[in-house]
């Protein structure tokens, strides 16, 4: 029979990044904080992130970054912890990081420097953690949650539930978030896929030939547009531009990368002129990789010397070389998805405090809840400031 050991003032459930930082702020705050996590060591998301250096935050942040069924609600929580308090905590760590491309800050060293300031930051008199501690039960009773995990029930007066999503379950990932939220009367927004790679079939399987080939490219899906890198893989296709545009891509519709984003006005045209007896194969090649250029030429159904072309030929395939369609027959799925668009409604929750509407004293953070952010330290940055959001009321 399971027997209470304490009572606490907050109990966190999961210790990635918005737990941990939720523990941190509650336990500053003077709080008694317990953390409870299935997984037997925190931050194993954190570890993994950035080749193993964490991307962080973004420079950048704002709520347009993110996507979720209200654009506004991630507002309050990123306006009031913005990336330069995240910084300045790495600083005060004597942390060191550098900035590579689209305002991203990484640590010079190992993620582990992140996981290990954020355990500094818990004040050891007031914050206890409980690692590969599976939770068997959660309730309320007279204004208090009951949690029960192994041989112990503890209640404390506010939950904070942490989990994440159920992207990466190799890691240990589940929707346990979802289920405790349907178990307290709150919706949850569909969760799916994000920032995960596409699978190819049919006509475009000619395209896995490419495997390992990648180049600069715009990929978009609606009014949503990214320039960077997308890479062919032996499934599909993946790059930091593909996973960006999945975040919005619906299934079963096509989206649209262009091969040639430096090359602008009648380019092909332009060559036709200037060096007709070049191969169009082989003008495609000074832009694009060679397997790549091959490919598309192929698919485009053309060859020999670009003079011998006719010129609304080429007008037509430089068209079609900026709007290339690809509709993807699914994605790889939670497996590879680096986080879950959907979640914990936002409707239910303040978004200045993340407590539920409903249930007083019961908080969702970090990625279980229906914010999700761009490829690149966004979703970082919502782990912190909605971690901090919390804390400071939990």
């Amino acid at each position: 029979m399971a027997q209470t050991s304490k009572d606490y003032d907050v109990i966190v459930l999961g210790a990635g990044g918005a737990g941990l930082m939720c523990a941190a702020t509650a336990g500053q705050a003077g709080k008694s904080v317990l953390v409870i996590d299935h997984a037997d060591k925190p931050g194993k998301k954190i570890l993994i992130s950035g080749g193993g250096r964490c991307n962080f935050t973004n420079t950048g942040t704002t709520a347009q970054q993110f996507l979720s069924k209200n654009p506004h609600y991630a507002k309050s929580a990123l306006g009031r912890y913005q990336p330069q308090d995240f910084v300045d905590l790495v600083e005060r760590h004597n942390i060191a990081w550098h900035e590579k491309t689209l305002g991203q800050l990484f640590c010079d060293g190992s993620a582990q420097q992140i996981v290990d300031m954020l355990l500094a930051e818990c004040p050891s008199d007031n914050v206890v953690f409980a690692f590969g501690q599976p939770i068997s039960k959660v309730e309320t009773q007279s204004d208090v949650f009951e949690v029960s995990y192994g041989d112990q029930s503890v209640s404390g007066k506010s939950l904070v539930v942490a989990t994440g999503g159920p992207s990466i379950p190799k890691m240990g990932a589940t929707g346990f978030a979802y289920d405790l939220a349907r178990q307290f009367g709150l919706k949850v927004v569909e969760p799916r896929p994000a920032l995960v790679p596409f699978t190819l079939g049919g006509d475009e399987a000619l395209f896995k030939d490419l495997s390992g080939v990648a180049t600069d490219t715009i990929v978009k899906y609606g009014k949503a547009a990214f320039r960077e890198a997308s890479l062919f893989t032996h499934k599909g296709l993946s790059g930091p531009a593909i996973l960006q545009i999945s975040s919005y891509w619906q299934n079963g519709s096509p989206i649209t990368v262009d091969f040639l984003p430096t090359r602008t006005g009648d380019w092909l045209l332009a060559n036709k002129r200037n060096k007709p007896k070049m191969s169009f194969q082989a003008l495609l090649s000074s832009a694009l990789p060679d397997r790549l250029a091959e490919t598309l030429a192929e698919k485009l159904g053309l060859a020999g010397n670009v003079g011998d072309i006719a010129d609304k030929t080429l007008t037509a395939a430089e068209t079609d070389l900026h709007n290339w369609s690809f509709t993807p027959n699914g994605t790889e799925g939670f497996a590879k998805a680096e986080v879950t668009v959907g979640g914990v409604s936002t409707d239910e929750l303040s978004s200045k405090t993340m407590e539920s509407k409903k249930v007083a004293g019961l908080y969702f953070i970090g990625e279980c809840v229906d914010v999700t952010g761009w490829l690149g330290g966004y979703n970082f940055q919502w782990a912190w400031a909605s971690g901090v959001a919390a804390g400071e009321v939990a």
